[in-house]
């Protein structure tokens, strides 16, 4: 199988020596996504909620340039830097994943999060 990189101007460039998702056969891997404006490139440690919803959108651009969706998410894994916001990120994460269709998912809690941000969301979905 070939594996094909996805680019978008419409979520955060990558900072480092990866790429925003790549996609194998039917399966999208998406790269953590933290706060960054796309349009700026500019951080934005707003709210664990205002963060978690900046997440979750260049999460979805990523993965439409992978021709995918959030709908298609099959596994998510949660990064936070504060147990103690769960409730908070849980709250954001429901209005775009419905609990009777929602992936799968792991939250753990990690001392340092790239930028020090509060919250890194990574997903792998289907085409």
């Amino acid at each position: 199988m070939t594996k094909h990189i996805v680019k978008t101007s419409k979520a955060p460039a990558p900072v480092g020596p990866y790429n925003q998702a790549v996609s194998v056969g039917s399966l999208v891997f998406a790269a953590g996504q933290v706060a960054i404006n796309p349009a700026t490139g500019k951080l934005e440690l707003g709210t664990v909620e205002e963060q978690t919803r900046l997440v979750l959108n260049n999460l979805k651009a990523v993965l439409e340039a992978a021709s995918s969706s959030l709908e298609k998410v099959v596994k998510t894994t949660v990064f936070l830097k504060d147990m103690n916001d769960f409730p908070k990120m849980n709250a954001v994460y429901a209005e775009f994943f419905h609990a009777e269709t929602a992936p799968a998912r792991s939250t753990v809690e990690v001392a340092r999060l790239p930028k020090d941000v509060a919250i890194e969301i990574e997903a792998i979905a289907v085409k």
